[in-house]
């Protein structure tokens, strides 16, 4: 019985209780054992066999007998064994099959999967290749009745493309080219002006700043929806320029017939901002974009208007002859993996202005770009394994900084010599002639007014190399050999044997010396010794030549 109060009821029993229930278990037991008296059962130990008596005649004969039964029984009982054994697998295969059988459908799911991944690798290898996106651009300059070549404000003539331009500019069609000048939040606003006035003396310029942080329409309807709406007023969520594009492309649409649509392509080098500015025209994200180089492989259409369409192109190839400087700027060699981020790093540094890099970065006096990663890598902290600074990672997001939109640094306007061979006053003045000038004009004033613009102090400056050089014509382009990983393998060790230091170290011949004192000794084969080289900052020992000890090596 539950008391109150208690969670659970007592195990407790009376005294009547508890001899009742002792004397029903006494009387089972007694009635347990008589009836095994009974049968037989429990009278007592078995007793043992004593085997065959000595006297007992024919004793060899009864034994052999009794141990040939015996090993007819063992044998007997061997193969009931192994029938049993051959049952269970035989029942083990058919509940297999039928588990198989069962789930057909999963597996056959399966290797759809599997075969449409791999058709999907198949497609991105062969979309990213640069014969594909020589014909996808080709493609964008046929259909499209504008082209629109983006360009960077803060490389706006290493932007430029000399072939492209002039391709579109000669063509039969007859078609406009427009420029505009993205990312202009990133420079100064001096620099700015002076790169509109040096632009607009060729070809209609549109300064813009395009919107990061648009989102699709299914996002925007819930957030409609919503009773709280917040509305994000930020500088990074408004894009700036696009009332005077809109119009000026709506102006040039209703010039052509009406059951027409006007086609405006966008094109221009890798990471210069071209889907962005789609997203930023559309109001909504309509394109794929990212800090990532290279993440349009072909074209996409994307209707503004009933009477407006904008096409994306993949970025414009860079031709192998432009300088090194050109093309580490844009990072185009390191997304081709022609060349590594190290070396990409050397080049930018040279070109820009020690003290500017400095003050960005926060870092101290340098005297070389190793030097500057080390640091670098020891302010971020990327830090490998015992404490050493990953160079290799800090050449990487150094580079992102500068394709990115992080990093204020401007070029210096250059001094006009003429227009290029391609343009001439005729073909300037067409160009501008179904374009509202006034238009442009003020939407551009606009802009410069309403634009927050970095300091002059806080940018980097730099000397700008000329245009970059692209390949339009397929036959141009080398063939694109696939390589076997033995043929790799081969060429990673000519690449090895043929380099040779340029300057050596006095780690370096202190390694070459324990190398060649190993090589001689020779008693224990099985142990190998390898000297690995670690990033370690050595410029105090490239230039100081002299005995004396310089403290800066230790004291970092």
């Amino acid at each position: 019985m539950k008391r109150p109060k208690l969670k659970k009821a007592s195990k407790r029993l009376s005294c009547a209780k508890r001899f009742k229930i002792q004397k029903k278990v006494r009387e089972h037991n007694r009635k347990l054992r008589k009836e095994a008296k009974k049968k037989g059962v429990g009278r007592g130990k078995s007793k043992k066999d004593i085997g065959v008596p000595n006297s007992a005649p024919f004793k060899e004969e009864v034994l052999r007998e009794a141990e040939q039964r015996k090993q007819e029984l063992e044998a007997l009982k061997e193969q009931n064994k192994i029938v049993k054994q051959q049952e269970r697998a035989e029942k083990r295969k058919k509940e297999k099959g039928a588990a198989s059988a069962g789930d057909e459908p999963a597996s056959k799911k399966a290797k759809k999967v599997a075969k449409a991944k791999e058709a999907r690798a198949e497609i991105v290898k062969k979309k990213s290749t640069k014969h594909f996106k020589c014909r996808e651009l080709n493609k964008v300059i046929e259909e499209s009745d504008v082209i629109v070549e983006v360009l960077d404000a803060r490389d706006p003539l290493g932007c430029r493309c000399p072939q492209l331009e002039e391709t579109v500019l000669k063509h039969e069609g007859k078609k406009k080219l427009l420029f505009i000048l993205n990312k202009i939040d990133l420079v100064p606003k001096d620099n700015v002006e002076k790169w509109l006035r040096y632009l607009e003396a060729e070809c209609p310029t549109f300064l813009f700043k395009a919107s990061m942080q648009l989102q699709d329409r299914t996002v925007q309807k819930r957030k409609q929806s919503g009773v709280n709406v917040v509305l994000d007023h930020s500088r990074a969520a408004s894009s700036f320029g696009r009332d005077s594009f809109l119009q000026t492309l709506t102006d040039l649409a209703n010039k052509k017939d009406p059951e027409t649509m006007l086609k405006v392509g966008v094109v221009g080098f890798p990471n210069v901002g071209k889907g962005s500015i789609i997203n930023s025209v559309k109001e909504a994200r309509v394109c794929h974009v990212g800090v990532q180089r290279g993440l349009t492989r072909c074209t996409q259409e994307v209707h503004i208007t009933k009477r407006l369409k904008m096409i994306d192109s993949p970025g414009t190839v860079a031709a192998p002859s432009n300088p090194g400087a050109t093309m580490a700027l844009r990072s185009l060699q390191v997304e081709e993996e022609e060349e590594s981020p190290l070396e990409a790093v050397r080049t930018l540094l040279k070109q820009c202005s020690q003290q500017h890099i400095m003050l960005q970065y926060n870092v101290p006096d340098y005297k070389n770009s190793l030097e500057f990663l080390t640091t670098f890598a020891k302010k971020r902290s990327f830090l490998q394994k015992g404490g050493v600074p990953d160079t290799q990672l800090a050449a990487v997001k150094f580079l992102s900084d500068w394709t990115g939109p992080k990093l204020s640094y401007h070029s210096r306007v250059p001094e006009r010599q003429g227009l290029p061979s391609y343009l001439t006053d005729a073909i300037v003045t067409e160009l501008r002639s179904d374009v509202n000038m006034e238009v442009v004009r003020k939407g551009n004033e606009n802009v410069l007014k309403s634009v927050r613009f970095p300091n002059q102090a806080t940018s980097i400056s730099f000397n700008s190399r000329g245009p970059t050089a692209g390949l339009l014509n397929v036959n141009e382009l080398p063939t694109e050999t696939a390589t076997t990983p033995e043929e790799e393998d081969k060429t990673k060790d000519m690449s090895i044997n043929t380099e040779k230091p340029e300057v050596e170290t006095p780690v370096s011949t202190m390694v070459t010396q324990i190398q060649e004192t190993t090589k001689k000794k020779k008693a224990k084969p099985a142990k190998k010794v390898q000297f690995v080289p670690a990033d370690i900052d050595l410029t105090s020992a490239q230039h100081n030549n002299d005995d004396a000890y310089d403290f800066n090596t230790d004291f970092v």
